[in-house]
């Protein structure tokens, strides 16, 4: 025998040796990740059977799970293909095989293309096929057989170019594959087949023969050119009385002929058939990886028109023509099963994909405040946009940024819409503005149901007896009385450790089913998202059915609701499932609280929620990703947008866990918190930070000119009238004075340790020397750094200056830390935000405030947050003291609890929560072409 063995069995061990390895540093570096092979098989041919417990043995061999999803044969076409799509869905699941053969009724090819191409660890898919031909292109994956021929060639050590490569068989397992890879190391390739004529000539020209054609030592040694190399990949039974099975199994070649020719040869068994499996479960863990990094595909940025005068907001927008959501999807590297389309340019993101990429290390984190601003606003929204695109299409960083939903209260009203404003948008602005994916309504639905269970459950209680309510809350069904989840829940928190009603004591029943609600403390209102001013106080049971039941209560505006707290507040559907149950709505009549559970509809809250807590996906007029989610009132509570959205964009962004340069390869997360520093940073830090475990790495505070000279003791500014002279021309000393209000946010952030840029939205009006002198007073602050933007009129590239600076303030040293401590008094955390936020000398609670902190600490809430319901056009709790006031004391006048969503606000002063519209609203300007559906008016 001349030539040497080509021991495939000896080459799989040690690529198994090496697969195991990869594998262990895979469990270690992502806390146990778990490479996870599927094998579906339908029916029980033996044959079938053994090759799976081959693979099985195999995959348990390198420490890799796999699955066996046994099918009986009677399974149908779409049985198996529902099989295959839940395996496609299932995240966990790395790589998936269908074993074949199937059962002739069933269509191979459908049901192999029917396998997420992502997961084809077979190789079979048609496209993974057909990127094999094309030259220069990579398949995601090889098939098994032929990638394990071209590894055996390469124990050879012979070089396959200019080589002469004849491949007997056009399968497209193995002929048609390996006759492309090996095309593809620069051999000439002739592809034999049944048909071809002359076969023994043309395989003795060969310098390489793969034998692939299923005919039993069809190939004699007669037909090998000396020194050829020849991988034998057939497998055929033939009789042989001598073994105990009385047969035996041999190649496509006549081993013992060609062995005396051939250089190199494989032999049958033990050649090609190991490196099947070695080849497989290299394509598996291989898959494995490529889920941990994500299936991101390049980013296609969207070029901007500038034109001159700028355009209004809706005339920009409607000019740029969005990627489809799809699109932005995919370069996200999100799999279809974890987003919902709403039409075709924005969607829903499962929150699935956090437990997917839970093993990434975050992205950076940076919150966009401003300084208190004027009526008009300053730009906040428009600045997060404009920095994102600046990050995103212009340093080329992944981007993404995370803003509220807008309300209809103030798109319809005085303001306007929240999309940004001139070249820096979210689009589309007007799906953005009206209604989005309905998230608010979902509020609304929620809130409302709520109230008009409230106002039920007083009236049937003051109608019934203890024992009918009873009866009428457990209704026997057939006989036998159970009690809901919620009502368990109830029973648990009064003590009582029954489950069954019949065995509630009379004084147990009372107690269950009577909560004898207190009126004067009930706190629940109705909402509607529309500004409606003879809404806010109501009487409500003047019905004749009401039996004289009436009542005084009122709407609030739905972005004001403690649902819509929840849901900005909220880290998973268990969460806000609790959070929503736990809600208190009043108290009875003993002062013991009564939560949303007590009313029996914390499950029914969150199914009109469930669809809500999916941040939605949309992008920016540059085509960078935007999460709205989320629209918390800015005054009552929190005004952030969702820690599901920061937490989803933050994985989006997110590197590997074994990088060694982080900053370097870290995406940025740009959220925005309502008003100025005082109120929507220190409710970020305080109480969204708290909750979401999220540590930022950065501030920006966003500063105008205008704001900065009305601190500085200019004329007001109010909403519907010209600017005054004094804004439109340069007053270096009238701003220079205004800038202490910019000096006070710029410490307020620093309180918290973190490095602060201030970026200056900078208008036509502004000169070059109020620049200078801004950044000058924000630096002698202790800003990071100032700069100039012009992203309202550029667009991204107006703010590439900023987002530099970002970049260079987030890698720096920080050392973040709440305001106070949780376990402090209800009292002295309000003090503190005061003295340390607004520059107060200290607080004054009014008696009622006082009786509310009493009731507080007695039910077990003193060690909530606190949310100070405030003014933002002043550090103070008065409007009309503009840039840094002293010597005040804040009034607090009351105090509320929003126990679901979780934080404990006192009101400083009149806080409405129902606007009122002006006398000329903003929708006198909206409308609709009629002839083109397009919207005009929005702003």
């Amino acid at each position: 025998m001349s030539a040497q063995l080509l021991n495939g069995k000896a080459l799989a061990e040690t690529i198994h040796l090496k697969l195991r390895q990869q594998v262990e540093q895979l469990k270690t570096v992502y806390d146990g990740f778990e490479p996870h092979l599927a094998i579906v098989q339908v029916g029980d041919r033996e044959d079938s059977s053994v090759y799976v417990r081959m693979k099985q043995q195999a995959g348990a061999k390198i420490g890799i799970r796999v699955t066996h999803h046994k099918l009986p044969e009677t399974t149908t076409q779409y049985q198996l293909m529902q099989a295959v799509q839940t395996l496609n869905n299932d995240h966990a699941v790395h790589g998936i095989i269908v074993q074949l053969p199937l059962p002739k009724d069933l269509d191979e090819q459908a049901v192999t293309d029917a396998i997420d191409i992502r997961k084809d660890v077979d190789g079979f898919h048609s496209l993974n096929i057909g990127q094999l031909a094309k030259k220069d292109n990579e398949p995601l994956f090889i098939p098994c057989t032929p990638k394990g021929c071209m590894e055996l060639l390469k124990v050879t050590n012979t070089s396959l170019a200019g080589k002469k490569a004849v491949v007997v068989g056009r399968s497209n397992i193995v002929g048609m594959p390996v006759a492309q890879l090996l095309q593809g190391a620069d051999a000439t390739v002739t592809l034999c087949h049944s048909k071809t004529q002359n076969l023994a000539e043309i395989v003795k020209t060969a310098d390489i023969i793969i034998a692939a054609v299923g005919k039993p030592q069809l190939i004699q040694g007669s037909w090998v050119k000396p020194g050829a190399i020849v991988i034998d990949v057939g497998t055929n039974a033939v009789p042989d009385s001598t073994k105990k099975s009385g047969i035996r199994w041999v190649g496509d070649v006549n081993f013992e002929e060609a062995s005396q020719v051939a250089s190199w040869i494989t032999p049958v068994p033990g050649g090609v058939g190991p490196m099947t499996v070695a080849m497989l479960l290299e394509n598996t863990v291989e898959s494995s990886k490529r889920f941990l990094k994500g299936f991101h595909v390049k980013t296609e940025y969207l070029p901007l028109n500038l034109v001159r005068p700028v355009p209004s907001d809706i005339d920009i927008a409607m000019a740029q023509k969005p990627k489809l959501i799809r699109q932005v999807a995919q370069e996200l590297g999100l799999f279809e099963t974890e987003y919902e389309q709403y039409g075709l340019f924005k969607g829903k993101v499962c929150l699935e994909v956090m437990d997917r990429l839970k093993h990434l290390r975050n992205g950076k984190y940076v919150v966009v405040t401003g300084i208190t601003p004027t009526p008009l606003g300053e730009g906040k929204s428009t600045t997060s946009i404009g920095l994102v695109q600046a990050l995103g299409a212009h340093l080329k960083k992944r981007a993404f940024a995370c803003v509220r939903q807008p309300s209809q209260g103030p798109t319809f009203g005085i303001k306007g819409g929240a999309a940004g404003g001139g070249y820096s948008q979210v689009i589309p602005m007007d799906e953005f503005n009206l209604h989005l994916t309905g998230d608010i309504h979902a509020v609304t639905a929620a809130n409302n149901l709520l109230a008009a269970a409230i106002d039920a459950r007083m009236f049937h209680e003051s109608t019934q007896t203890d024992a009918a309510l009873f009866d009428r809350l457990c209704p026997a069904k057939k006989g036998v009385r159970k009690f809901s989840p919620v009502m368990l829940g109830r029973l648990q928190r009064l003590g009582i450790d029954k489950t069954n009603p019949d065995d509630l004591t009379p004084e147990e029943k009372s107690r269950f089913a009577r909560l004898d609600i207190d009126v004067e403390t009930i706190t629940w209102q109705r909402v509607v998202d529309t500004n409606d001013r003879f809404l806010r106080k109501i009487t409500v049971g003047q019905g004749e059915q009401e039996q004289g039941r009436v009542r005084q209560t009122g709407f609030d505006i739905a972005v004001a609701s403690e649902v819509m707290a929840v849901l900005a507040l909220t880290t998973s559907l268990r969460d806000m499932r609790e959070r929503l149950g736990r809600m208190v709505v009043a108290s009875n009549k003993r002062g013991e609280p009564i939560t949303c559970d007590d009313i029996g509809c914390g499950g029914a809250l969150t199914v009109l929620m469930k669809d809500a807590i999916k941040p939605n996906l949309m992008q920016t007029l540059e085509g960078t990703p935007v999460f709205v989610h989320a629209g918390p009132f800015a005054n009552i509570a929190h005004g952030n947008s969702s820690i599901i959205a920061d937490r989803i964009a933050l994985k989006l962004t997110g590197t590997e866990p074994t990088s060694t340069n982080h900053d370097e390869e870290a995406g940025y997360v740009v959220t925005e918190a309502g008003f100025g520093a005082d109120i929507g940073m220190e409710k970020f830090f305080d109480i969204k930070c708290r909750y979401s475990g999220l540590v930022p790495d950065c501030v920006v505070l966003v500063a105008t000119v205008k704001a900065l000279k009305m601190h500085g003791g200019g004329p007001d500014v109010v909403a519907g009238k010209p600017l005054p002279e004094e804004y439109l021309n340069e007053n270096l000393p009238l701003l220079e004075k205004g800038c202490e209000n910019m000096a006070k946010h710029i410490q307020n952030a620093k309180k918290f340790g973190m490095p602060v840029v201030v970026a200056i939205n900078r208008f036509s009006t502004d000169t070059d020397a109020e620049m200078e002198v801004v950044r000058r007073k924000a630096l002698e602050a202790g800003a990071f750094d100032s700069v100039a933007c012009s992203h309202w009129a550029d667009g991204g590239a107006g703010a590439v200056d900023l987002a530099e600076a970002v970049v260079k303030a987030s890698a720096s040293e920080k050392e973040f830390k709440f305001l106070y401590d949780l376990d402090l008094g209800i009292e002295e955390k309000i003090a503190t935000i005061a003295r340390e936020m607004y520059g107060a000398d200290g607080i004054e609670l009014s008696e009622a405030a006082r009786k509310k902190i009493e009731t507080y600490t007695a039910q077990g809430f003193a060690n909530l947050p606190i949310c100070m319901a405030k003014t933002h056009l002043s550090l103070s709790h008065d409007p009309k003291l503009k840039g840094v006031p002293s010597g005040f004391t804040v009034p607090v006048r009351d105090i509320r609890a929003s126990v679901g969503a979780g934080f404990l606000y006192p009101l400083l002063g009149t806080m409405q929560t129902m606007p009122g519209l002006s006398t000329r609203p903003c929708f006198f300007d909206v409308d609709i072409d009629l002839e083109t559906g397009r919207v005009h008016g929005l702003f």
